[in-house]
C-alpha cells in the first residue's frame, strides 16, 4: 500500500467528517422524521426506528446502522485493501455517530411536504455520500455492495445503489405509506445522481471521433484554431473494406461549436460522433490525482 502524506490523510479525514455531517443533516432534517426510508442500511434502520417507536422503544438510526454494518464489513476486509477498509470503517462510524449526535439539535424541515423533503434530502445526502466516496471509501451498508458491483461491472456507483436499495424502499411502504415509499424512491434517485456528479466531477469534456477524406486538414485546424491535440486511428469500413483514418480529440464543451464549424466548412460530408467524457487528465486538462 502506498504511503500517504499527511496532507492526503488530512484531506480524507475532512471529506469523511464533513461528508458524514451533511449526510446526517439530510437524514435528520428531511428523511427520518418525515418517514422517508430512501434505501440502504439507513433506510432499513429508519423502518425499524418507526416500528420501535410504535412499541414505545427508542431505537436510534445511527447505532442501528453501525451494528448492521459490522456484518457487511466482513466483505470489505476480504478485499485485502487496507486503505479501503480503513476509510470505510471511518465512514461507517462517523456517519452513524453523527446521525444520532446531531438529531436533537437540528430542526425538522419540510413542513410535512414530502416532495420538498425528498428533493432536499436526496441532494444533501447525495453530496455528503459523494464526498465520502471520493476518498475511496463509503459509509457502509448497501453502499458497500453497490461499490463492489460497480467495480466488477463498470456501472456507476449511484446507479448500482439505486438498484440495490429499491427493495428497502418497497419494504417501507407498509410501515409508513405507499405515498411515503414513492417519495423515498424520488429521494433515492436524486441521491444517486448527486453521488455520480460529486464522485465523477462535472461533465464538461467531450470526445470527438471524426471520419473524413480531408482528415489531415481537419486535424491541422483543430491543432491550430482550437489548440487541441489529435490522435489518428486506422479503421476499416465493414461494407467497403477500405482503410480510413479516424481523428480522435478531447475538448471542452465550449469548444464543441467551433469544432462543428470547422467540420462544416472543411468537409460537410464528414462523419462526426460526439461522446460525453466524465473526466480528462493530462496535458491540456487537469493533472492526474492518485487516490
Amino acid at each position: 500500500m502506498r504511503k500517504l502524506s499527511w496532507r492526503e490523510v488530512a484531506l480524507d479525514a475532512a471529506l469523511i467528517f464533513f461528508g458524514s455531517l451533511l449526510f446526517a443533516f439530510g437524514l435528520d432534517c428531511f428523511e427520518i422524521p418525515n418517514g422517508l426510508a430512501a434505501g440502504g442500511v439507513t433506510g432499513l434502520a429508519t423502518v425499524f426506528y418507526a416500528l420501535a417507536l410504535q412499541a414505545g422503544v427508542n431505537l436510534p438510526v445511527g447505532i442501528q446502522s453501525i451494528v448492521m454494518n459490522v456484518l457487511l464489513f466482513a466483505y470489505v476486509l476480504k478485499s485485502g485493501n487496507r486503505r479501503y477498509a480503513t476509510l470505510t470503517a471511518a465512514g461507517i462510524l462517523v456517519s452513524g455517530v453523527l446521525t444520532d449526535a446531531i438529531a436533537p439539535f437540528v430542526p425538522v424541515l419540510g413542513g410535512g411536504d414530502l416532495l420538498l423533503c425528498a428533493l432536499w434530502g436526496g441532494v444533501i445526502t447525495g453530496v455528503g455520500l459523494g464526498m465520502v466516496f471520493r476518498t475511496g471509501g463509503n459509509t457502509g451498508g448497501t453502499d458497500i455492495v453497490a461499490q463492489l458491483i460497480a467495480r466488477r461491472t463498470g456501472a456507476s456507483v449511484g446507479s448500482m445503489a439505486i438498484v440495490v436499495d429499491g427493495a428497502i424502499v418497497a419494504i417501507s411502504a407498509p410501515v409508513f405509506s405507499i405515498e411515503n415509499a414513492l417519495y423515498a424512491a424520488v429521494a433515492m434517485f436524486i441521491c444517486g445522481r448527486v453521488i455520480d456528479a460529486v464522485v465523477d466531477g462535472p461533465r464538461v469534456q467531450r470526445a470527438a471521433y471524426i471520419i473524413s477524406e480531408k482528415h489531415e486538414k481537419i486535424a491541422r485546424q483543430i491543432m491550430v484554431e482550437l489548440d487541441r491535440g489529435c490522435t489518428e486511428f486506422e479503421a476499416r469500413g465493414m461494407w467497403s473494406r477500405e482503410l480510413r483514418p479516424v481523428i480522435f480529440c478531447v475538448l471542452s464543451r465550449g469548444e464543441l461549436a467551433h469544432l462543428k464549424e470547422i467540420i462544416a466548412e472543411t468537409d460537410p460530408a464528414a462523419i462526426m460522433v460526439i461522446a460525453e467524457v466524465h473526466e480528462a487528465y493530462g496535458e491540456g486538462f487537469k493533472s492526474i490525482e492518485v487516490l
